[in-house]
């Protein structure tokens, strides 16, 4: 016979509530709302039983009697939580010394509310939408100040982990940046620095973003670099980057042994540009030899036969890889296993992609705090169930213990 499982108090209380909904027709949330009436009631009695723990005897009990302190009656308050506003009526007592924990005094919000607040401004949501999605959802109004002034929260939080230490060691480092409105007497163009490392057992790791003067340059990118050396990484086997004139010379002062490799699908990217559409398809498949060749002189010996079929038409795209073969050819001294991990500076894009959506909605900042407050929820929201980084590690394991090989020694007793 099947055992009869008997439904949970829990679950017969969310039964009750749904039959009540719809023979009331009420709602759940909101004003007037089922939940909200529940955390009404979950509330005050939280602070019944704190006042009788508070003066050592219940309600109405004898014991009360003819003490130096008792309770005064009760006052209204209203209190935002997740279900929208509450009115709750709090105990007092009679000298004043009674201080609840569930609901603190001075206290008009639960913690909870705070975080829903900083989650959705990690999604994206400027200040005022997250007041009108409080507004239609739970018919509370929460100020935009109220709003700025709760994600602030996460500035002491944000300037730990950007001075947080790091590992000694990354297999792989990705460095690219974006730019990002900022109005500094005027709105202008900031470019945003962003470091993302790969760890020796196979995990992303963003190690910081950095908000830089100007247009992007190697000068700045040693000054970042410099700061990363100077919270514990001592070594990076390949740093990937976009190809940044004068970049090299910055990661040889800071990690004498790295690498740096220009990203192939920049350069393939890049060479669209000077081409007409009807040739890329063409152009793709001729390049496709170039940067998949079995070594450095097979692939400049497939380069000379491209520049020979289109140099006469395309000159500006012979320059182009001419100019970056010095950082591309250490692409080709690797296996396979390395080269699919190296090849793109995907691994940032994808997340620059989300920093760009959260940017895109407040068009611009009105300091660089605000803008790193915005950059850092989003990234403080990336990969919320940890799956991403799981995929992400079992894909990059082939390619660690390439590395664990290639740069024997390197790497410690890490990967295994």
């Amino acid at each position: 016979m099947t055992p009869i499982v008997e439904p949970s108090a829990d679950e017969q209380l969310a039964k009750e509530l749904v039959e009540r909904a719809r023979s009331e027709g009420a709602q759940l949330v909101g004003p007037g709302g089922l939940l909200t009436d529940l955390t009404k009631t979950v509330l005050e009695t939280a602070l019944e039983v704190e006042m009788e723990d508070h003066l050592g005897y219940a309600k109405h009990a004898p014991a009360g009697r003819d003490k130096g302190n008792s309770r005064n009656g009760s006052r209204s308050k209203t209190v935002l939580t997740e279900v929208g506003e509450v009115e709750i009526d709090v105990p007092r007592d009679r000298d004043g010394s009674f201080a609840p924990r569930i609901v603190k005094k001075r206290q008009r919000r639960l913690s909870g509310v705070d975080e829903l607040v900083i989650s959705l401004a990690a999604k994206g949501l400027t200040t005022g939408e997250i007041a009108a999605h409080f507004a239609d959802v739970y018919g509370a109004e929460v100020s935009r100040d109220t709003i700025s002034r709760i994600t602030d929260r996460v500035l002491e939080e944000m300037a730990a982990w950007q001075s947080r230490p790091l590992d000694e060691v990354y297999p792989v480092v990705f460095i690219d940046a974006i730019q990002v409105k900022i109005r500094d007497g005027q709105v202008a163009n900031r470019p945003v620095y962003t470091v993302i490392g790969v760890t020796v057992d196979g995990m992303r790791d963003i190690l910081g973003l950095w908000v830089g003067d100007g247009g992007e340059g190697a000068k700045y990118w040693h000054q970042v670099l410099s700061e990363i050396r100077n919270r514990g990484v001592n070594d990076v086997c390949i740093l990937v980057c976009d190809g940044l004139r004068g970049l090299v010379e910055s990661v040889n002062d800071i990690w004498p042994l790295a690498i740096v490799q220009t990203c192939v699908l920049h350069l393939v990217r890049n060479t669209f540009r000077y081409a007409s559409k009807a040739h890329w398809y063409e152009l793709a498949r001729d390049l496709r030899t170039v940067y998949t060749a079995a070594t450095e002189q097979a692939a400049r010996e497939r380069f000379d036969e491209f520049a020979g079929k289109w140099g006469e038409r395309y000159p500006a795209i012979i320059r182009l890889w001419e100019n970056a073969w010095a950082e591309f050819v250490p692409f080709l001294a690797y296996s396979p296993e390395i080269r699919k991990v190296i090849y793109s500076t995907n691994a940032i894009e994808s997340v620059h992609a989300r920093l760009r959506r959260s940017v895109r909605a407040r068009g611009h900042f009105p300091t660089e705090q605000a803008a790193m407050k915005c950059l850092y929820l989003a990234v403080r929201s990336l990969d919320p169930t940890g799956r991403g980084q799981q995929r992400w590690s079992t894909r990059w394991k082939p390619a660690l213990n390439a590395f664990a090989i290639t740069f024997e020694g390197r790497l410690g007793n890490a990967v295994n």
